[in-house]
Formats: structure tokens, C-alpha cells, sequence
């Protein structure tokens, strides 16, 4: 799995936002995105080089409504993208490819839809272009999974966009797509399960629906005969399996697994994995809220000691 990958960081701060309570789950924009991370964003690679200059000026002679069939020319585009993705170059990796926004290929396209996410997650992204990025990049993302239902990572981003155009259109139409949210990462796993991202937003599912209030799972009720819902247990054993596919991959899921077994009542397994986050290297935003969030977690432990 290449290094991108492996290193995604999606948000979750201002989308999911799990360093709230889960109560305020669906009532702010930074609800339900079942997805997982800071857009501070999953954490990405941390080669900031100026060569990524020189990589983009390459790409810039294209047209901008260019069709790209070549195969050759796809990887080319690929590796420029990737490049630009591991040095965290959001908007020049957005510039490049747009340029191929009626491409055919689906590994155009779902990179396509995590970098128009992605420039929607910028703070200084207008709100009105925010909500014209976040359906942009779902319509990418299921052109990408029309193009090639085999690719993981197309059912991944399918799935992480249709969360985000939740926020847009309300707390019921978020619930109705929580199965299909489910069954996309479902799949993506299913195709790779090596990928720890997709099984570490699995857990959040889980997480979410185990967490979540009365009211709501009345609503759920209305919507389904049998409507969604998970256990902590659940939410654990995904935590715990994407640690075993990428240990140390990411700084939410150490969070997640202490604020787990805390929902569990296994205070020693929690203080466990929360200094773990507290410790983590602190690369973006969001890994420098988990220390936060994680050492007053702990600090609550002393304090009721």
C-alpha cells in the first residue's frame, strides 16, 4: 500500500468532530460524517519540498477539459498527483486534477473527489464554495465507482462523501444513508483488507450508532423497520484490527480505542492507548487536538483517583 494511502487523514474535526460529545452527533455541520479525522485531515505524508513546485508546472500545459485514455499518461498524472497528496499541496493537487475532471479513469476520479473534499475542509474555503466542493466531490466519487465498482477506494470516497452531503440535507436524510455509508465500507474492506483507514471508519459506524441518543434512534425507527445500531464492542474490534494492519497509523484511532474501552468501564486498557495518543508525534492540527483531548482525558482519571 503505498504511503498516501496508508497516511490518509480525513477530517473528522469539522465533519465528524469525535472530539465532541456524540449527543450534539446530528445537530451541527460537524456531525455524522462517519467518517474519521480533522479535514485538519487524515494524516497526510510530510515531505513539504519545493520540488512539488517544480512537479505541478509540468502538469499545467494541459487543457483544462482534457479526456485522458492514455494509460500512460494516467499514471504519469497519478504519480504527479500522489507526489503532490504526500507533500500536502491541497489546492495544486486540486488545480491538477481538474484539469481531468471528465476523465473515464476511476483512479482520476475518487483522487479527484478527496482533493475537491479536501479543499472544502480548508478554513479560509467560503461556506458557499464549501457546499459546491462537497457535492462535487460526491459526484466524482460515483462516477469513479460507476467507472470501476472493483475499486476500494472508489467505495471508500463514495461512502465518506455521501456522509458529507448529509450535513447539507438533514439529520434524516443522514440516517437513511447510514446503511449505504455502511455497505460501501463494508466493501472497501472487503476488496482491501489491508487498508486500515477504511476499517478504522468502519469503527466510527459503529461507534456513532452504539453512541447514539433516544431521540434519535426514534427517528431511525420511522425510517427503517429495523434501523441501524452497533454496540461498543463492535466499534473496538475495528479499532483493534486496523491497529493490526498499520499500528501506529493514526492518531484518532489510539483516541478512539481509549475512548472505547471508557464506554466500556476498563479504565486501565483506556489510560492504555490515551497516553499513547497524548505521546503520538504531533505532525498536523488534528494530532496536536488528540494530545490535547487525550491528556485531559487522563488528567480526569487523576482527578477522580
Amino acid at each position: 500500500m503505498p504511503v498516501w494511502e496508508q497516511h490518509l487523514r480525513l477530517s473528522v474535526s469539522q465533519t465528524l468532530n469525535l472530539g465532541c460529545d456524540f449527543e450534539d452527533f446530528y445537530d451541527s455541520s460537524r456531525d455524522f460524517v462517519l467518517v474519521m479525522g480533522n479535514p485538519g485531515t487524515f494524516k497526510r505524508g510530510l515531505l513539504f519540498s519545493a520540488l512539488s513546485y517544480l512537479g505541478f508546472g509540468t502538469c499545467q500545459v494541459t487543457p483544462q477539459a482534457a479526456v485522458v485514455h492514455a494509460t500512460g499518461k494516467v499514471e504519469e498524472i497519478l504519480e504527479q498527483a500522489d507526489y503532490l497528496y504526500e507533500s500536502g499541496e491541497t489546492e495544486k493537487l486540486y488545480q491538477l486534477l481538474t484539469q481531468y475532471k471528465e476523465s473515464e479513469d476511476a483512479e482520476l476520479l475518487w483522487r479527484l473527489a478527496r482533493a475537491s473534499r479536501d479543499i472544502a475542509q480548508l478554513s479560509r474555503t467560503p461556506e458557499e464554495e464549501k457546499k459546491l466542493l462537497v457535492y462535487e466531490a460526491l459526484e466524482y466519487a460515483k462516477r469513479a465507482l460507476e467507472k470501476n465498482e472493483s475499486s476500494f477506494a472508489a467505495h471508500k470516497w463514495y461512502a465518506i462523501c455521501l456522509s458529507d452531503v448529509g450535513d447539507y440535507e438533514g439529520i434524516k436524510v443522514k440516517i437513511a444513508n447510514a446503511y449505504i455509508i455502511k455497505e460501501h465500507f463494508e466493501k472497501a474492506i472487503e476488496l482491501n483488507p489491508k487498508d486500515a483507514t477504511s476499517i478504522h471508519l468502519m469503527g466510527i459506524w459503529c461507534y456513532t450508532f452504539a453512541e447514539m441518543p433516544w431521540y434519535q434512534r426514534r427517528i431511525a425507527k420511522m425510517l427503517f423497520a429495523t434501523p441501524p445500531n452497533s454496540t461498543y464492542e463492535e466499534a473496538l474490534g475495528y479499532f483493534h484490527r486496523a491497529e493490526q494492519v498499520d499500528p501506529n497509523f493514526y492518531s484518532k484511532n489510539l483516541l478512539l480505542l481509549g475512548k472505547t474501552y471508557l464506554k466500556l468501564h476498563n479504565k486501565k486498557l483506556a489510560a492504555f492507548w490515551l497516553l499513547r495518543a497524548k505521546d503520538y508525534p504531533a505532525h498536523t492540527e488534528e494530532d496536536k487536538q488528540i494530545q490535547t483531548e487525550a491528556a485531559q482525558l487522563l488528567t480526569g482519571f487523576s482527578d477522580k483517583n
